[in-house]
């Protein structure tokens, strides 16, 4: 007899706002970009020191180091709007809408970073301009797909 292999469960963030009493997200406009302004600055944290590590400590080109970054700091984001942010129910659908925002925004994000560094340089004042660049288009575009399409999908 073979034993049924069984999934890890889900992470799962406990930063759900009971007082809102609904489970499905309807977090008014201004929380929503509060908590995704919060949740931004986290996961801007965790990508671009990772970013900063894996490029001046690790000795990464520049594409690699930006896009492990990238991948670190989504990951974070994604987890805690889900559950905090727009307060949405775990979905397999919404999961692979995330992907494919999350697809797309690492393209340009990565995109917009290694053309800045390579046409302001390498030194940490360029880095970090790059940084900011690509990521505040980055954080524009994944805000508006995840609340008008991603976390309104039941």
């Amino acid at each position: 007899m073979h034993a049924e292999q069984q999934l890890p469960p889900t992470v799962e963030l406990p930063v759900v706002d009971e007082s809102l009493g609904d489970p499905e997200g309807t977090v008014d406009l201004k929380t929503q970009i509060i908590r995704f302004t919060v949740t931004g600055g986290l996961s801007a944290i965790v990508d671009f020191g990772l970013y900063l590590i894996l490029l001046e400590l690790v000795g990464l080109p520049v594409a690699v180091a930006k896009a492990i970054g990238f991948i670190a700091g989504t990951t974070t984001a994604y987890l805690i709007n889900r559950r905090w942010t727009f307060q949405a129910a775990p979905s397999r659908a919404r999961f692979l809408a995330v992907v494919a925002l999350y697809a797309t925004t690492f393209a340009v994000q990565v995109g917009i970073n290694q053309l800045m560094v390579h046409l302001l340089g390498r030194e940490f004042l360029a880095v970090t301009a790059a940084f900011v660049v690509a990521q505040g288009t980055a954080t524009v575009i994944n805000f508006l797909v995840q609340r008008v399409v991603i976390f309104r999908m039941r």
